[in-house]
């Protein structure tokens, strides 16, 4: 049984909510910590959402997201670049726990040149995030993803990506839905040791109705989530835990009602 202290609510879980209406929920209900993604700091202001966030004393565990390195020119590459380092810049504000990367994918380079992008652009952004005390963590997505979302599929890649980084600084996110798969998983989280800047949850149903837009409500799928909970405890990481589910059904209903089962599924089924 996971512990309700460690629960953070990913704002993609009820997207309908800006985030001070996250906020606000959040706080009512004691929620310690969320994550907030970047299209909704925009629509409501940096300078608002941070003293939203420090008035109702809750925590950051990521923003949401930086990547999508690969490109087919050099502008659009250098772009991408100096969008990352604005989204460093919010991060730092927010003095979130982590800039989740989402790398890029494939289908506009080819998978070879897009992981060589993928590189370059890490190699780009290290020195000032480190610089701005922001810790970068790559989050390896299902292989189903590497042609539109991220050439970076396995624990084993992302630790690879890593590996010339400090530690302090270069890292990953450990999502469930995107590694339970994985038949060396348990291996690969003993590896990450040091590394894990982040954990998510969401689940399996099968069959699964949408690639994107299929993670169901923990508990309503395959996903055997304790013994995965408990491996990246034993990893060293015991920091904030995020439910982050992306399904239209959900999004449909009141976030409100969303909110408070994600909560007691979370005590239940993490």
């Amino acid at each position: 049984m996971a512990d309700f202290r460690r629960l953070s609510i990913n704002q993609m879980t009820v997207p309908r909510w800006s985030v001070l209406e996250l906020i606000e929920h959040c706080a009512q209900l004691g929620v310690p910590s969320i994550s907030l993604w970047r299209h909704k700091l925009q629509e409501t202001g940096l300078a608002e959402s941070v003293r939203a966030v420090r008035d109702a004393g809750l925590h950051i565990s990521s923003v949401c997201r930086g990547g999508t390195f690969p490109a087919p020119d050099a502008q659009a590459r250098k772009e991408r670049i100096e969008d990352n380092l604005r989204a460093i810049d919010e991060a730092a504000a927010l003095r979130a726990d982590a800039l989740v990367l989402v790398v890029g994918g494939a289908h506009s380079v080819g998978i070879d040149s897009a992981r060589s992008m993928v590189r370059d652009g890490l190699a780009a952004l290290q020195t000032y995030a480190t610089q701005a005390g922001v810790r970068l963590a790559l989050e390896p997505l299902h292989p189903m993803f590497a042609g539109d979302r991220s050439v970076l599929t396995t624990i084993d890649e992302a630790l690879a990506l890593a590996a010339p980084y400090s530690a302090e600084t270069v890292g990953i996110i450990l999502d469930v839905f995107h590694i339970w798969w994985d038949p060396c998983v348990f291996k690969q989280i003993e590896r990450a040791s040091g590394r894990i800047f982040g954990y998510h949850v969401s689940d399996w149903p099968v069959p699964l109705p949408d690639i994107l837009l299929g993670r169901c409500m923990m508990g309503d799928g395959i996903i055997n989530l304790i013994p995965l909970r408990q491996a990246v405890e034993a990893a060293g990481y015991i920091g904030p835990i995020e439910v982050e589910i992306f399904n239209q059904v959900l999004w449909d209903e009141d976030p409100h009602s969303v909110l408070t089962r994600t909560i007691e599924r979370f005590v239940q089924h993490v």
